[in-house]
């Protein structure tokens, strides 16, 4: 019989089921569960931590350019990587890092604030652009980013007095400011003629703002290059009333292929000249008197030395009167000594048919008579206080130099060149000088300059009324001016080291940075003392040849030395070569010269300029190009009359009349020249 429990229907029948107590079988089960649920725990909080990760992965990515704590990286279309700087400054606080749009920016380092910022731009289909901008809220502090430059072959930045192409860096340097410099004078300086931009051959282009105080140094080890803004120890200055926060601001940009981009950068950044000069620059050389006669000459030496022009039937653009016609330096008169009747010597030359340019520089030495009423009027720089004068030693002594941030001071230096000009019918002038390492450390100005080098804009602007004839040797933003730029002076050697063999690579380097009418300087060199192969007065033989040849395919001719120096021979080698450059290289050039003031492009081009994906071609510094169309291949050795010529592929005829027509480009090993022959071959 059952036994009811009380409680109803729902009560427990507990007759039936007996209460049971846990063995200590049971508990491993317990801790397993215990453990699973711990597994479970950090298996989605692993989870949740790589979803945020993957998300800030993605908010550091932005188009092709990766950032990380340290750098970035920026990638072509391809997945290549490109473009590689590193922060040497301090490390990105990832987690100050926020992403709006196409503006990635950060707040901090690991140890203080800043402003931190990449924007990506996409100007045109074909070219990505990425702004960048580091700017320390702390005064003093530099900012530095080190660029990897073992990703392609890099050209630009400035002329330098042992050129390459493209750049070769040695050794290792601490960042310097980047400012013009006289490189003849300290070989370790940057040159005259500079601009903060940079392009490679994977198409990679990078601009540093011109508001940046830029300097550069370099690791060949590390093979990199440092782009550092700073104040500290340093010719830039901060804007009046502000604090001397450094900020380094760039822009970077990739394109298709290194002629596109490059074409992109110069329309976009560079200043682009409003008329070419006159075109009897193009057609006709110019004869200076320096090489030739020194600061030795006078009133008798220039009208031999234009007798002699007319003699050997030699054309003329314009005869240059170098140094030294003056008694001092930093007058404007005719030394009466050495030019008795300087009146009746440009009267004849003019009847003649000679134009005549005098030399003329930015310096007043203490000797002279105009040093004094400079210092009353204030038209010198000064020392920083502002209440002196600043003495700068220069290569003909010691003085002052003109403020050419002074309307004053420029007006009064204006003048002086008006009144040459109506006495004796002056037809241009040889703007000398110019660069910031004849201004002192610490300076001031008339009006306050945070860049050395807008110094040397100033100074450049001075050509301006002059500027069909004119000629410059320092050039900062100065594409604009319209003159000649001359390259520093070169020896009267075979090397790298301003001798022949940098002149193409200094020619090439200029009409990257955007100065197209380019003057190769004085053919055979400057023939100064103990820098001179040859017999000690005069430059080699065989290298005036060889120079001669080649000046005959740049944008104007310059003859010193003369060549009836030398022999019959010389002479008719002269005679050929300009005429050829009248009739074959100056009309193209000037065809070119036009199209410059609308694109920017270089009149003188490398070879990659239509070779843009071969390897060879970005690393050829014997060769160049005038247009598209003529390709040129000088003698750059002593004792040769061969060399090796490569030919990009296309339809080609040699200057013998030889026939190439090669779908692939081609060496020609051991090319007979004759020492009276230039390589060349024109596009069919």
């Amino acid at each position: 019989m059952y036994q009811v429990v009380p409680g109803g229907a729902g009560g427990t029948i507990t007759d039936v089921i007996p209460k049971q107590k846990h063995s200590k079988d049971t508990r491993p089960l317990v801790w397993a569960g215990v453990i699973g649920l711990v597994l479970l725990i950090a298996a989605v909080t692993a989870w949740c931590y790589y979803i945020a990760s993957l998300r800030k992965a993605e908010l550091l990515k932005t188009q092709l350019l990766d950032l990380n704590k340290d750098g970035y990286i920026i990638r072509n279309q391809g997945g290549s990587i490109v473009f590689r700087m590193d922060f040497r400054s301090g490390t990105l606080d990832l987690d100050s890092c926020s992403k709006e749009g196409e503006l990635l920016s950060c707040g901090r380092t690991t140890d203080r604030n800043l402003n931190f910022f990449i924007e990506t731009v996409r100007p045109k289909d074909t070219v990505q652009c990425y702004r960048v901008r580091w700017e320390e809220l702390v005064p003093d502090i530099p900012v530095e980013h080190a660029m990897t430059y073992t990703f392609a072959h890099w050209y630009g930045g400035a002329v330098s007095a042992i050129q390459h192409w493209p750049i070769s860096i040695s050794g290792q340097h601490a960042p310097k400011p980047f400012v013009t410099g006289d490189i003849y004078s300290n070989r370790n300086e940057f040159g005259g003629i500079l601009e903060s931009y940079w392009l490679s051959s994977n198409a990679t282009a990078i601009k540093i703002n011109n508001s940046v105080p830029f300097h550069l140094g370099w690791n060949d080890t590390e093979k990199t290059m440092s782009f550092q803004a700073r104040y500290n120890d340093s010719p830039f200055k901060s804007n009046p009333g502000e604090a001397p926060c450094a900020e380094l601001s760039y822009r970077v940009c990739v394109g298709l292929d290194v002629t596109s981009i490059h074409k992109y950068m110069v329309r976009r950044y560079f200043n682009k000249p409003n008329k070419v000069p006159a075109k009897v620059m193009f057609r006709h050389p110019i004869w200076s008197t320096w090489a030739l006669h020194k600061t030795d000459i006078d009133q008798e030496k220039v009208l031999t030395y234009a007798a002699n022009i007319r003699k050997y039937k030699f054309n003329c653009s314009h005869l240059q009167l170098d140094d030294r016609y003056t008694s001092r330096y930093g007058e404007f008169e005719f030394d009466q000594t050495k030019f008795p009747n300087a009146s009746s010597m440009f009267q004849r030359l003019k009847s003649d048919g000679f134009l005549v340019s005098l030399w003329i520089h930015p310096f007043i030495n203490y000797d002279s008579e105009n040093f004094h009423s400079c210092v009353e009027r204030g038209l010198l720089v000064r020392e920083p206080t502002g209440r002196l004068p600043a003495l700068v030693r220069w290569w003909n002594g010691i003085g002052g130099i003109l403020d050419f941030t002074n309307p004053e001071a420029r007006d009064w230096f204006s003048s002086q060149l008006r009144s040459l000009r109506s006495r004796y019918g002056v037809s241009s002038f040889k703007f000398d000088a110019g660069e910031t390492n004849y201004l002192p450390w610490k300076f001031s100005t008339r009006t306050p300059i945070r860049d050395p080098s807008f110094f040397t804009r100033r100074y450049t602007e001075m050509a301006i009324p002059y500027n069909d004839r004119a000629e410059l040797r320092s050039g900062y933003q100065s594409q604009n001016i319209s003159c000649f730029f001359r390259p520093i002076d070169r020896d009267s050697v075979w090397g790298y080291e301003l001798g022949l063999k940098s002149l193409i690579p200094t020619v090439l380097t200029i009409s990257i940075l955007g100065y197209q009418f380019i003057l190769p300087d004085m053919i055979g060199g400057n023939a100064y003392l103990n820098r001179t192969d040859g017999n000690g007065v005069l430059p080699d033989r065989e290298l005036y040849i060889r120079w001669l040849e080649l000046s005959a395919f740049m944008p104007s001719m310059q003859f010193s030395i003369p060549p009836w120096a030398y022999d019959n021979e010389v002479v008719e080698i002269a005679r050929k070569y300009t005429a050829l450059h009248e009739s074959i290289v100056a009309p193209r050039v000037l065809e070119l010269a036009g199209e410059v003031l609308d694109t920017g492009d270089p009149i003188i081009r490398p070879l990659w300029w239509i070779a843009t994906g071969d390897e060879t071609a970005y690393k050829i510094d014997s060769q160049f190009l005038i247009g598209d169309d003529l390709m040129v291949a000088p003698v750059l050795e002593p004792g040769k009359q061969e060399r090796d010529i490569y030919l990009p592929a296309g339809h080609w005829r040699s200057y013998k009349g030889e026939r190439f027509d090669i779908k692939e480009p081609l060496h020609l090993t051991d090319y007979p020249v004759d020492l009276d022959e230039i390589a060349y071959f024109v596009w069919v």
